[in-house]
């Protein structure tokens, strides 16, 4: 059954109750007219007995009176702006985010160790003269330290130094880095995946906790209007006192219901505003979940080859070439590497200018660092390379067992939970019939209460299965889109 013709017949169902309200308003008319000619033949009562006194107004003997629910006076939030508000907030999505910038750092770094660093580092150096040395007039003082080339030296230098990859530890290391990079990606493109889904289930639970709390009141309005009713009939003289306190027993196991369901739905509230930033004051409502109904051939687009979709497989291919990687690197260690440093400035014992350009000029060095003996170091960096790939790869298959695992438990609820819908929505109509043929029975006096308490309990189930049912269904789309990379 579709959406139009389950409407056409909540509509239906609607005229049914209006029909059947009128009925027994007008039963309670003649009920009411018996107790009054009951009283002019039978005794009358005792100063210290109280009879019920109806309520005035119509009497709604229907257990799903059209009771009008107080509007907030807030708009409904509506499931796309829950969804970014909530990816606006301080999460793991926010968290990925800021990892993927930080790997992004490691790539540039590893880009700038191809350039030469340059470094500019202006030195003054005082050495004391030689001790008991005196030197002839208009030469200059020896100074005392061997290595020293003047009493006063300074230094204005230039140098950039660097290494030339000839192992190819660098570019393992940038191939490293760029893989981390998009692992973090990846990671970053999980975790908002993630951070919709919760938003979305905690988003129809609120809507699913706010529907129980809207049919817990028309419950306990309609136990309450029975019981009156049932006061009516008792002291007329139609139905006997139990059946009074039948019907006060099920107007309290009503409000108690009320009472779970306003519970409910201030926590499932709370969760929700945990995620969107809302303040825990803040009134919060959502759209009616009877709109949330299942499209037909939905559940059928989704099909389990877009599993390897998922940014999760990415991002264990990712790390497991980063780690391919560093066993690259790691051995790069055991080569030979070239480095190279040029200086140029002016090392002077005075500042004047003439001498300055006398002591100015260039210095180059190269240099070859080889690795002879680390004490095992290298050897033990590469097993740990390798034992981060193997796992990488371990952790790919498990995921790929677990994310199918998902995907047709997810379908398998969806399937199930849109045939509960359709099933729930001809049980609503047919629990309806059934409390109005069991109301009419009581009241002509060919059943119990029992049979009419029943008949309210058996609709109240039906209507809160139906709620379930499209809650369930629409959890299980979400976590559907999730496990197929949507």
């Amino acid at each position: 059954m579709g959406l139009k013709r389950f409407i056409k017949a909540r509509a239906c169902s609607s005229h049914v109750r209006r029909l059947i309200v009128a009925v027994a308003a007008t039963l309670a008319l003649l009920l009411t007219a018996g107790a009054l000619s009951a009283q002019q033949t039978t005794p009358k009562p005792s100063p210290n007995q109280t009879l019920p006194v109806p309520s005035p107004g119509p009497s709604v003997s229907s257990p799903l009176p059209a009771q009008q629910v107080p509007q907030q006076s807030t708009r409904p939030l509506m499931l796309d702006e829950a969804v970014k508000l909530a990816l606006t907030q301080a999460s793991t999505f926010e968290q990925a985010r800021f990892n993927e910038r930080i790997a992004a750092e490691d790539v540039r770094q590893a880009r700038a160790a191809f350039l030469p660093r340059i470094v500019a580092a202006p030195t003054f150096i005082y050495t004391s003269p030689e001790i008991g040395v005196s030197a002839p007039a208009g030469t200059p003082r020896t100074p005392s330290f061997l290595g020293a080339n003047a009493i006063t030296e300074y230094q204005g230098l230039a140098n950039f130094s660097g290494e030339i990859d000839t192992a190819g530890r660098l570019r393992a290391a940038l191939r490293r880095n760029l893989a981390l990079l998009e692992a973090a990606r990846a990671g970053t493109e999980s975790a908002r995946r993630n951070l919709v889904g919760a938003t979305e289930e905690a988003y129809y639970g609120l809507a699913l906790a706010s529907e129980r709390r809207i049919a817990a009141e028309q419950n306990v309005a309609a136990a309450e209007e029975f019981e009156r009713t049932t006061a009516l009939q008792v002291a007329g003289g139609e139905a006997a006192p139990v059946d009074q306190i039948r019907a006060r027993l099920q107007t309290t196991a009503r409000r108690d219901e009320l009472e779970q369901a306003r519970a409910a739905e201030a926590i499932a509230a709370d969760s929700l505003r945990v995620l969107i930033g809302y303040d825990f004051t803040q009134p919060l409502q959502t759209t009616e979940l009877l709109l949330a109904v299942p499209e037909t051939g939905e559940i059928e687009r989704f099909t389990a080859n877009a599993i390897a979709q998922r940014p999760e497989f990415k991002q264990f291919a990712a790390e497991r070439r980063a780690a391919l990687e560093d066993i690259r690197a790691a051995r790069a260690e055991r080569l030979p590497q070239l480095t190279y440093s040029v200086s140029g400035g002016f090392i002077s014992d005075s500042l004047r200018p003439p001498n300055i350009k006398q002591h100015s000029g260039v210095s180059a060095t190269v240099g070859v660092s080889v690795p002879l003996f680390d004490w095992g170091a290298t050897r033990s960096r590469v097993r740990q390379a390798e034992l981060r790939a193997q796992a990488a790869e371990s952790a790919r298959v498990l995921a790929a067992r677990t994310l199918a695992q998902q995907f047709f438990s997810a379908r398998a609820q969806a399937v199930t939970a849109a045939a509960r819908i359709r099933l729930a929505r001809t049980s609503i109509i047919d629990a309806e019939q059934n409390l109005a043929a069991s109301l009419a029975r009581y009241r002509a006096g060919e059943a119990q209460i029992i049979e009419v308490t029943e008949a309210q309990n058996t609709l109240i189930a039906q209507r809160t299965a139906l709620y379930q049912a499209i809650f369930d269904y629409q959890v299980a789309r979400t976590r559907l889109r999730q496990a197929t990379g949507q």
